[in-house]
């Protein structure tokens, strides 16, 4: 059995892009080790260059076949290319189901494509635990473009907008009525549309609507001086997937031109301090639930204070410990 790596030793590694070295230290940030904070603290101040795609859609959209394509088309253009794959948590384990792993087999092989799955355990918002430090130890480890391929669940997939700084939102004929977009809650977030299997007959349909709404939608638009694309694409054909990166990259030098990069990255920055800050409260809730916490609890279930009540009262008592 391999003997421990402490994971200050593995950041060295990972910079030099050593494979053996990224695996572990993405285990370990999955995981929420404590031992490996500092480590990711370090890979955090030297991450910062990866232009980071986000993909979402609803199940059934084409997503993962799509990112496949989309990986060998950008390992064409000779970067190297990450992708976070995250998968619905097996109900019996706890663990990723690794679907998107599986149809991204024929990457296998290519130094330049590092895949990885990560289970959802019951997070919201169509992204992991730990997604984000994945994103730092890529970005660092040298992967010019970093694809986080969210679960797809629909009306809480918002959070991937807080994560990338180009998000492109994937439907597909068929797959719901007109307005399926605007239900989801996901039009407005998007900087490139993507209408896949665009050789079915009732693609060209799809893509009619969702301009149409996206003209009804244009005030509501955070995409100021960037006219949101809709592309037609087909993955298993190859068909307009070197268009989507020829939007990707017309995007990231539309942001870097009107100073729109800096707010997404404030955007990332906000949303990555207040999942730290609730991470740790949570963390002091699990540690004390046995002491004040049930206390608190058995106030509260007593109906003799607020749930509110509660949380200011235990919040003070984390502030008066540290």
């Amino acid at each position: 059995m391999a003997s421990f790596v402490p994971s200050g030793e593995l950041v060295e590694r990972v910079c030099a892009g050593e494979i053996n070295a990224i695996a572990r230290l993405l285990t370990r940030a999955e995981q929420g080790s404590e031992e490996c904070r500092p480590a990711l603290d370090e890979i955090y101040r030297r991450a910062g260059r990866a232009h980071v795609v986000g993909i979402t859609g609803v199940p059934g959209s084409g997503k993962s076949t799509l990112v496949a394509a989309l990986a060998k088309t950008i390992r064409q253009s000779g970067r190297r290319v990450a992708i976070i794959a995250i998968d619905p948590s097996s109900p019996f384990t706890g663990g990723s189901i690794l679907g998107d792993r599986i149809r991204m087999n024929d990457l296998t092989g290519d130094p330049g494509v590092f895949v990885r799955s990560m289970a959802t355990r019951g997070a919201l918002g169509g992204l992991a635990r730990g997604t984000l430090e994945a994103v730092d130890i890529l970005d660092a480890a040298g992967f010019e473009v970093v694809i986080i391929e969210t679960v797809g669940i629909g009306q809480g997939e918002v959070d991937i907008v807080r994560a990338s700084h180009t998000t492109v939102v994937v439907s597909a004929p068929g797959l719901g009525d007109d307005i399926q977009a605007i239900k989801a809650g996901v039009l407005e977030i998007a900087d490139i549309h993507v209408v896949s299997k665009c050789d079915r007959p009732d693609a060209n349909k799809t893509i009619i609507d969702l301009k149409a709404m996206l003209g009804i939608g244009l005030a509501l638009s955070h995409n100021q001086g960037w006219a949101v694309p809709v592309l037609a694409t087909s993955a298993p054909r190859g068909e307009g997937v070197a268009e989507l990166l020829d939007a990707m990259l017309r995007h990231r030098a539309a942001l870097e031109a009107n100073g729109g990069i800096g707010a997404r990255r404030r955007l990332i920055a906000e949303r990555r301090v207040l999942k730290a800050a609730e991470a740790l409260i949570a963390d002091r809730f699990e540690r004390h639930r046995g002491g004040r916490v049930a206390d608190l609890l058995g106030g509260v279930t007593g109906r003799r204070m607020s749930p509110h009540a509660a949380a200011v009262e235990l919040l003070n008592e984390i502030r008066m410990e540290d």
